[in-house]
């Protein structure tokens, strides 16, 4: 009997001017980008904070650790929600292409001209007719966000 590929469903995402695919089982919702608080003294990467349905989001921006162009974010843009447990955050995007079936055995490496932050941020790469797509790797990005500071309790 012939082994079925893998296969999982992921969200086309745009940041940079480049196309990125998060796996839809860590997708929550997506959105219009809400109103950011920024926080001082934190990495480029995280844009700020946000009221996000009564509770406090942390929202990053990894245009700066993918080595892409940090332009304003237009009409078009939509935070994407992801979850891990009970831990959400919201990756800032230009636009959300849609959804599309892909198979983890035709990842192939990352491009070797990448910086290392960004392709520390990569499981692989594919192609498909809409061009080439990075796959994001969600378990660094959990790394990065649990790097962060945490916030101090009053009293």
């Amino acid at each position: 009997m012939e082994e079925q590929p893998e296969v999982t469903e992921v969200v086309v995402v745009r940041l940079g001017g480049s196309r990125y695919a998060l796996p839809m089982q860590s997708v929550a919702e997506v959105g219009r980008p809400p109103g950011l608080t920024r926080v001082p003294g934190v990495p480029s990467w995280l844009a700020g904070v946000a009221n996000w349905r009564g509770r406090v989001l942390a929202v990053l921006d990894l245009r700066p650790l993918l080595a892409a162009p940090t332009g304003a974010f237009d009409r078009r843009a939509r935070l994407v929600v992801l979850h891990r447990g009970n831990v959400a955050v919201g990756l800032l995007t230009e636009g959300v292409e849609g959804t599309h079936m892909l198979e983890l055995e035709q990842l192939e490496p990352v491009l070797a001209h990448l910086p290392d932050s960004a392709s520390d941020l990569l499981m692989g790469q594919t192609t498909d007719a809409g061009g080439p797509c990075g796959v994001l790797d969600l378990e660094a990005l959990y790394r990065l966000t649990d790097a962060l500071p945490r916030a101090r309790r009053a009293g």
